[in-house]
């Protein structure tokens, strides 16, 4: 992942000031111009959050000027990239304290190519939802795949870096008719995003997001399949039957395995722990299969913490047999910290638990 000064540089607001000055000359941006100096240290919200303060306190307090600006600023090739996101949300904050709804988010539409306005579009949806997704499906035909996608994208339930939007928990229907105009897209960029909204809508209503998948298979275009086994992915790993049954994972039966075999009994931090297992299939069907695996992580009070990791799908002929194998790093990750004791790992199959074997993970 990018560091905070890989995305919102100093280099990046020292270049946002200049794309201002350049149509505004008159302003003198004070604190847009201070802004680069105070980001050592801050994290990237952090940092959003102070260029946007900033280019409140700079331009005009009236929305209808401030977006003449930004507009004018479009012209500019270089007014571009992570520079914008602050714009965005400054825009978000203008236009919704003056109820400019519509306005704001035309900008905002104009805006999202040269980055993205996702975020932004959350405080306009938490100020007013209806309203706002009264224009955001208007959006769903738009000529522009960036503002398609940000129809989807900044409406999504868990977006991720963004900010709740209670409404979008407790009303999850509402934004269907966004994902039903948008999932035959032509583009993969914003198919990909539909199948993450749907993902987001199955943790919160784990029925309307198997049925409304149910629906897009009953009348697929080509790309529907792949967009639905991504949407579900989280459910699939859940172990929900409605979402393993429509994708054809059911429980299998005249189905062995044998295993999980690990190739060491004991793992440090840092490294990885490689283990296998046999399937075989002595019915007289075909079985689709989605494999994942569970490590049973170690507490701080050491219970054990269950956690599922793909692993892949695989369709087995009457009588097939497959070995596969695999990798799971305990390399040190920042959403993850990693107790000494014995843990555990276990196949999950269809939804079903197959074989269990422990190991011992060491801090050093």
């Amino acid at each position: 992942m990018p560091t905070a000064e890989e995305m919102l540089s100093t280099a990046s607001v020292v270049a946002l000031g200049a794309c201002l000055e350049a149509v505004a000359p008159e302003l003198e941006l004070t604190a847009t111009k201070a802004a680069p100096s105070q980001l050592a240290g801050l994290t990237f919200s952090e940092r959003g959050r102070l260029v946007r303060d900033a280019l409140l306190a700079d331009l005009p307090a009236e929305y209808a000027q401030m977006e003449k600006i930004f507009r004018t600023a479009l012209d500019d090739p270089a007014f571009t990239s992570w520079m914008t996101w602050p714009v965005t949300e400054a825009v978000a904050v203008r236009a919704v304290e003056e109820g400019e709804f519509e306005t704001g988010l035309a900008l905002l539409a104009d805006l999202t190519p040269r980055l993205t306005a996702e975020f932004a579009l959350r405080t306009f949806l938490a100020a007013d939802l209806d309203r706002t997704l009264a224009v955001v499906v208007e959006w769903t035909e738009h000529p522009d795949e960036h503002v398609r996608r940000l129809a989807s994208e900044g409406t999504r339930a868990r977006l991720p870096w963004a900010k709740r939007v209670p409404g979008l928990i407790e009303r999850p229907e509402l934004t269907r008719p966004i994902l039903e105009a948008l999932r035959r897209d032509e583009s993969e960029y914003v198919r990909r995003s539909v199948a993450n909204h749907l993902n987001d809508l199955s943790r919160v209503d784990p029925a309307l997001a198997v049925s409304i998948a149910g629906s897009w298979l009953a009348s697929p275009a080509p790309t529907t399949e792949r967009l639905v086994r991504h949407a579900l992915r989280t459910l699939i790993k859940a172990a929900d039957p409605g979402a393993l049954a429509l994708l054809g994972f059911e429980p299998p039966t005249g189905f062995v395995v044998d295993g999980p075999q690990l190739a060491v009994q004991a793992v440090a931090v840092g490294e990885s722990l490689a283990f296998e297992f046999h399937a075989h299939n002595r019915s007289t069907a075909e079985l689709r299969l989605a494999i994942d695996y569970v490590v049973h992580h170690v507490k701080a009070n050491g219970t054990l913490a269950p956690k599922v990791f793909k692993l892949t799908t695989r369709t087995l002929a009457p009588g097939e047999s497959a070995t596969i194998a695999k990798q799971h790093s305990f390399k040190p990750i920042s959403t993850r910290r990693y107790y000494a004791g014995e843990h555990a790992l276990e196949l999950q199959i269809n939804g079903h638990p197959y074989g269990h074997s422990t190991f011992t993970l060491s801090l050093d």
